[in-house]
């Protein structure tokens, strides 16, 4: 079963191909509908029986795929004859008899002795026994002695390894919440997005560890006051969510605050509301809930940035994100100004499987690699195109008339083509990344931002400033250095994430 991680759902399968059995259902899980749901992160009896339900589930199935993934059990060794002993006793007792002669060995051809010299008449029978040694451990492989260990370029690396259930700790609890809170089934969650969410609240620790305790000192146990509001403004900006961003979430709360009194559970359940319409603003403008590649059509997504955002890495994790949901990918490395880019794209793709289209020469156009890709995209009828473009300042005239270019060029050669313009951010740089968003949604026709670093960074609260500001929807956060720690965005789980306790 392949999930489609872009649609959050399972991929489509051809019907020809045989489907697998379905792991064994916990009782009474399957038709479990999710709890009413509380604030993620209270204590809630009917939450917490739905995350163990969900726990049983997961244990099941993955002890099923287990034992499916299991290889068989291997036959026991076949016992040697007793006819292969007897000769060797009967030679013990009588010193005149003929040596035995061992079974197990298959019968050596004679050899051709005329004219031949003693040294290779000794060549040919090591060669004939090599051959029989050979043909031995072809037919009988049980009884091969063990490997020897495997080169370390064999194994996958750590953080492509299939994520495993661990234990039904906080961060499983809380992650099942918040899945419950979306209104989704039991039989719908899946390992992939428990392990996901556990790595995003988890790099959103060092943003969250600044705001939010301080957050919380601040409202206490008593009801909002104006000045409370006040604290929380200058906790907003230092977390870089903006000042527009700040002040439409201070001016509804501060509106609320006039009509009644406000506990402050219900304050930051307010809270949560407001940071979550601001996120979902320019995604909802934008017509499309969720960016995915259109089966059946060529989709091309260009990635943009200045220098050291991670646009690359960010690239080689959409690959391998998109090979693991069911899509064809091809990789056009037309960074071809900056040292070794070429070979960093190649590495990507080696580790995700995906064709990369490059060219060998320094300097080459950026173009002619692009027109290269789309040619061979169509020829082989691939879904998804990424690009990965040079990195930019946004107020090089002449790189950005470069990016327009290539962008010329697709739009010439695939005018069906689904394209996409997104801008990596590094969620470090705060401000000056959406500085960076602003300029590049003029020159370079953005739909879209993906941002990265979000667990080495405080500043996370910057992708409220980007669609509040920028008015620009955010695709993809990243939250890790490892292959699988990219997703697609969903503001509400990034809100909780942000103000998990």
């Amino acid at each position: 079963m392949v999930y489609d991680w872009f649609n959050r759902g399972t991929a489509p399968q051809n019907p020809e191909e045989p489907q697998p059995e379905q792991a064994p259902q916990a009782p009474a899980a399957e038709e479990q509908p999710a709890p009413a749901a509380p604030a993620v992160g209270a204590v809630d009896q009917d939450a917490l029986d739905w995350a163990r339900q969900a726990y049983a589930r997961l244990k099941a199935q993955q002890e099923a795929d287990k034992e499916a993934d299991a290889p068989p059990t291997p036959a026991p060794a076949r016992a040697e004859p007793l006819q292969s002993i007897e000769p060797v006793q009967q030679a013990q007792q009588d010193p005149v008899a003929e040596p035995a002669v061992e079974p197990s060995a298959s019968p050596e051809p004679e050899l051709p002795s005329a004219g031949l010299s003693l040294l290779e008449q000794a060549a040919a029978q090591r060669a004939q026994r090599q051959r029989e040694l050979l043909e031995r451990a072809i037919e009988t492989p049980e009884t091969a002695p063990a490997p020897t260990a495997a080169p370390a370029t064999a194994a996958a690396p750590a953080d492509e390894a299939a994520p495993q259930l661990g234990a039904f700790d906080d961060d499983f609890t809380w992650s099942a919440e918040v899945l419950a809170a979306q209104g989704r089934n039991l039989s719908d969650i899946s390992l992939e997005e428990i392990d996901w969410l556990g790595r995003l609240r988890r790099g959103m620790e060092k943003t969250r560890r600044g705001f939010v305790t301080q957050l919380l000192d601040n409202l206490g146990d008593d009801p909002l006051t104006p000045e409370v509001l006040d604290d929380l403004e200058s906790l907003l900006l230092r977390a870089d969510v903006g000042v527009k961003a700040t002040d439409q979430v201070l001016d509804a709360l501060r509106k609320r605050l006039n009509e009644e009194v406000v506990e402050p559970a219900e304050g930051i359940r307010f809270l949560k509301e407001q940071l979550k319409g601001l996120l979902d603003a320019p995604i909802q403008a934008s017509g499309a809930q969720l960016l995915a590649p259109e089966r059946g059509r060529l989709n091309v997504w260009l990635m943009v940035g200045v220098n050291g955002v991670g646009k690359t890495t960010t690239l080689g994790k959409l690959a391998n994100l998109a090979v693991r949901s069911g899509y064809s990918c091809l990789i056009a490395a037309a960074d071809t100004f900056r040292a070794a880019a070429v070979q960093q794209v190649a590495v990507w793709g080696e580790r995700s499987g995906v064709t990369v289209v490059s060219n060998p020469s320094a300097n080459a156009d950026p173009a002619a690699v692009v027109f290269d890709a789309i040619g061979a995209a169509q020829a082989k009828g691939t879904d998804l195109v990424l690009v990965d473009t040079a990195g930019r300042l946004q107020t090089k005239h002449n790189l950005m008339e470069e990016l327009s270019k290539v962008r010329r060029i697709v739009d010439k050669l695939a005018p069906d083509a689904q394209v996409q313009s997104l801008l990596v951010l590094d969620a470090s740089q705060g401000q000056n990344g959406l500085k960076q968003a602003m300029a590049f949604a003029q020159a370079a026709g953005l739909t879209g931002v993906v941002i990265t670093k979000l667990d080495g960074s405080s500043r996370g609260g910057v992708a409220l400033a980007v669609a509040s500001e920028a008015g620009l929807p955010i695709r993809f956060i990243g939250a890790g250095e490892g292959i699988r720690d990219l997703r697609p965005f969903n503001s509400f789980e990034f809100v909780e994430a942000l103000l998990a306790k």
